[in-house]
């Protein structure tokens, strides 16, 4: 099972990370590598561009948007046996990033397909 886990930002002001932080999200990255349980990872711009398809028409807005009260701001993939996995792997990470917010989605793919 893949799960998406995404960390959001909802603007308040931000301290960058501690020498301390770094190692050992790091350290957590590099075991979830080593054991093959992270797919990827990275963090992502806050702003970002809007593609809306309506009648036909489609719309191409840039960010940033002042009007979105939060922001996905990075993510892990991340394959493991079940949803209660993903959770305690999101659990660890905010044991080291501290405060925050965070969605967690299970991402089906064309394998998931029936008769697949």
């Amino acid at each position: 099972m893949r799960f998406l886990m995404m960390t959001t930002d909802d603007g308040s002001p931000q301290e960058p990370p501690s020498e301390r932080l770094e190692a050992e999200m790091g350290a957590f990255i590099a075991e979830m590598s080593k054991a093959g349980v992270l797919l990827a990872t990275g963090g992502l711009e806050p702003g970002g561009t809007y593609i809306t398809a309506k009648d036909g028409k489609i719309t191409v807005t840039d960010g940033p948007f002042s009007e979105s009260k939060e922001t996905v701001v990075g993510f892990a993939l991340v394959e493991v046996r079940s949803r209660e996995e993903a959770i305690e792997l999101s659990k660890r990470f905010w044991q080291i990033v501290g405060d925050g917010r965070g969605v967690i989605k299970q991402v089906f793919g064309p394998e998931d397909l029936p008769g697949q």
